[in-house]
């Protein structure tokens, strides 16, 4: 802008050294330097409301970058929280899931343990009952071996049909009938009443399990 005036006035100068008239040259010089001012203002205010939309725009732009980076670093964080969350959630999914299955195992083991024992415990009964049986049948028989032999295999007096191996059952209604004198088979009926008399029911039954199974 001063350049432009120190123009004008040069031209003023020249145009008096012309012969110009005065006035006429500082009029056309001052309404020209006004000229020169308001367009320099006129461009200085454009550019100065350019400079400022620029800024606002700058701005803006910068504080929805701002906004979008905060929300995304939240989203992240939210996320990353949620992951965490999953992630203890199932290793303390997995570790009740491990404790249920040794529990339950161990319950089983205890359970089967349980069963091992009891039915030791019952096998044993059995086994030795059927010792305390079978002692009980042998000293039972004792009184019958010198007609049926040691075995069983000996027809009583030539007369009887041989015990051994016969059923359980049988033997013990066949003792009872003796017992009671209901039975006379080949005449041996007082004979049978007189050995069966002095037993008890449990002494039939051990002697004829005893019997049946020699």
């Amino acid at each position: 802008m001063k350049t432009t005036l120190l123009s004008l006035a040069a031209v003023a100068v020249l145009m008096i050294g012309c012969g110009e008239k005065t006035k006429d040259a500082v009029e056309a010089v001052t309404e020209t330097a006004a000229n020169v001012v308001d367009t320099t203002k006129e461009a200085a205010a454009a550019a100065a409301e350019a400079t400022k939309k620029t800024a606002e725009k700058t701005a803006a732009v910068a504080k929805e970058v701002a906004e979008k980076t905060a929300a995304a670093a939240k989203e992240a964080a939210v996320a990353a929280e949620q992951k965490a969350a999953d992630a203890a959630q199932a290793l303390k999914d997995r570790a009740a899931a491990a404790a249920a299955a040794t529990k339950e195992a161990a319950s089983n083991a205890v359970e089967a343990t349980k069963e091992v024992a009891s039915d030791a415990v019952e096998a044993t009964k059995e086994a030795v009952t059927a010792t305390v049986d079978s002692a009980a049948g042998a000293a039972a028989y004792a009184k019958c071996a010198g007609c049926h032999g040691a075995n069983g295999q000996t027809k009583a007096l030539g007369k009887s049909e041989v015990i051994a191996g016969q059923s359980v059952a049988d033997l013990e209604t066949k003792m009872a009938e003796y017992k009671a004198g209901t039975r006379n088979v080949s005449g041996m009926g007082m004979l049978m009443k007189g050995q069966a008399a002095s037993m008890s029911d449990a002494d039939i039954k051990a002697v004829s399990a005893y019997i049946s199974a020699m």
